[in-house]
């Protein structure tokens, strides 16, 4: 894949959607590119975090752990971004993040990732914006599963 098909492609990722081309080039050409296979782990919940994923192509599963196994709660796919909390709040991962096909990635350090958000603060207000976004679905979510639970009878 060739740079230019790199910033397309991270145009297209929620978080980089409006962040200037020469920023994505920067941020394309700086990142590594790393590709896994079905079953393969790119993170483990309870590791620390040393990088977040954009996956450029293939799936992978979100896992969390519970008491009675492995807890499937979304899939991601093609320009989906993992792994950000950890590294934003320097925290162990919270979930497990497990590639079901063959999956190509874009790996973006931790320093890298700080870097970039302290010299482009239009990326800042992007994050905050993708982290509501997805507060307000946990939210949802939640909501509609506590409703399922009285329903029946819980």
């Amino acid at each position: 894949m060739s740079l230019q098909q790199e910033v397309d492609m991270l145009k297209r990722v929620p978080l980089f959607a409006r962040i200037e081309p020469s920023k994505l080039k920067l941020l394309a050409f700086t990142s590594e590119r790393l590709t896994f296979q079905p079953g393969q782990l790119l993170m483990k919940q309870g590791d620390m975090g040393d990088a977040a994923y954009v996956i450029m192509d293939g799936k992978v599963d979100i896992l969390i752990d519970t008491p009675g196994g492995p807890l499937k709660v979304a899939e991601l796919g093609k320009n989906a971004f993992v792994g950000e909390m950890a590294i934003l709040c320097d925290v162990p991962r919270t979930a497990t993040v497990n590639a079901t096909e063959a999956c190509t990635t874009l790996k973006i350090s931790k320093d890298l990732f700080f870097r970039l958000v302290t010299e482009f603060p239009q990326m800042s207000v992007e994050i905050m914006r993708e982290l509501a976004h997805r507060l307000e679905e946990a939210n949802h979510r939640l909501t509609a599963a506590n409703a399922k639970i009285k329903q029946l009878g819980g």
